[in-house]
């Protein structure tokens, strides 16, 4: 995206120098001739850099220095100085400048100057979006027709603005569907600001989502930056938004409809350019016959919606998905982890009520507590096979198949009395010796 940068300047041949300079190398440039004009417009646009001199007439650069930083906290400034006012640039330094340039300047290194200034400016916008989103961006598995349909979606409304509503059960992967909406669009580079609206308490939530300014209630020692005016130019995921206060609700359809918002507190509207994206386990259309959720705000958000299907509706992805999550398993703890045939048959006609969720933390767990890299039926929790081999999954000859079954029984013992060897034998009803010897057999 084209860098918006504003020129502050009351000396008028100095003001108009700069903004052609600025706008030949490509950048959007603005000017105003003073600091009550450059406030104007922050409060009109969003800016990603303001160039100020410090010395002007009525207000003086380092007010407004003071008063953008408190408007439009991702605007960065680099302040024009005289020689004799380097004291002046080195306390705007410390009350948030990114830089200083000495007057009279080069054009050229004013550009060297600004382009720093902006590449520092994504990095910290990269930073602050790694941070929400670090170890939850993972590759979409699945060939489905189901989930290519869904991939297509994500590809078409990618390069457009438009809200998205995710919907889909809980487990089947939304967080992932939007994080591949914000990493193939424009905004890329911009931040991406992750928001639960069911783990914020109520009384909490606007504080979070809007920012709160210093004193705007009791424990409010410090002016608070909101995830909205983090996201700025890049895009929020409100997760779980059904649960979002109908109070707050109001208030987000604000910022659809007018692209501005209020922190706690404040006195003036701050503008912000976020995309927004949705997600929620609930329908919202039975939520809005409650009286829940506000049909007006329904229809903003869902101008883009998508349905991502259960894993059960998922022709196929199963195995491709144990496959994968059995690779990243398997290197985390230097192994190759395999499934028998009983063992897949048994994961792909399980319906998955915790979708995929559910079926990583299947996987996760046989592959800690099988003995052996070979997961085998009686290694999956009971609740995938029904404690039992079920008649379409015997493959063996009787004599293994009580083999099986005998060796199943003891690991359970073993494990609910916490491999207490004397304790397991009782339960079993089989002498401590004979116990010892079968675990010997079994290689438990």
């Amino acid at each position: 995206m084209t860098a918006h940068i504003l020129v502050v300047e009351d000396e008028e041949i100095l003001r108009i120098t700069v903004v052609d300079h600025l706008r030949s190398q490509g950048w959007a440039a603005d000017e105003a001739a003073d600091g009550s004009n450059a406030l104007e417009r922050i409060r009109d646009k969003h800016y990603d850099l303001m160039l100020s001199d410090i010395r002007m007439p009525g207000m003086d650069g380092e007010t407004l220095l003071t008063l953008v930083k408190k408007l439009s906290p991702q605007t960065e400034v680099v302040m024009m100085t005289a020689h004799g006012s380097t004291d002046d640039a080195v306390r705007c330094l410390k009350k948030g400048a990114a830089d200083y340039i000495l007057k009279p300047f080069d054009l050229e290194d004013l550009s060297f100057r600004i382009k720093r200034t902006l590449e520092m400016q994504a990095v910290k916008a990269r930073c602050v979006s790694l941070e929400h989103c670090c170890g939850h961006r993972q590759p979409i598995i699945g060939s489905s027709s189901q989930m290519q349909g869904v991939l297509d979606m994500v590809s078409r409304v990618a390069t457009t603005d438009a809200s998205v509503l995710i919907r889909g059960e809980s487990g089947t992967g939304k967080e992932l569907i939007a994080a591949a909406i914000h990493y193939e669009s424009r905004r890329a580079d911009k931040p991406y600001i992750r928001i639960n609206c069911a783990a914020i308490p109520a009384g909490l939530m606007e504080s979070e989502l809007f920012g709160h300014e210093k004193g705007a209630f009791t424990g409010a020692d410090k002016t608070l930056v909101g995830k909205f005016e983090l996201a700025d130019q890049g895009t929020i995921l409100l997760d779980e938004i059904g649960d979002m206060p109908l109070e707050l609700q109001v208030k987000l359809l604000r910022v659809l409809q007018e692209k501005e918002i209020e922190r706690v507190g404040g006195r003036a509207p701050i503008p912000v350019n976020v995309r927004i994206l949705c997600a929620t386990a609930k329908n919202l259309s039975i939520e809005v016959e409650k009286g829940s959720f506000r049909s007006d705000l329904l229809y903003r958000l869902q101008v883009i919606p998508i349905k991502i299907p259960p894993l059960r509706e998922r022709d196929g992805d199963t195995s491709q998905l144990t496959d994968f999550f059995l690779e990243g398993f398997g290197r985390e703890r230097g192994m190759t982890f395999d499934l028998s045939k009983e063992a897949r048959l048994a994961l792909e006609q399980y319906p998955y009520p915790g979708n995929v969720r559910e079926l990583r933390n299947i996987l996760e767990r046989a592959s800690v507590l099988a003995p052996s890299h070979k997961i085998q039926l009686w290694d999956l929790p009971v609740e995938t096979h029904g404690g039992r081999t079920a008649p379409s999954l015997i493959t063996e000859r009787l004599a293994d198949a009580v083999a099986n079954a005998e060796k199943l029984c003891i690991r359970r013992a073993l494990d609910k009395t916490g491999d207490n060897k004397t304790e397991a034998a009782v339960m079993l009803g089989i002498s401590r010796k004979n116990l010892w010897e079968k675990m010997k057999a079994y290689d438990l």
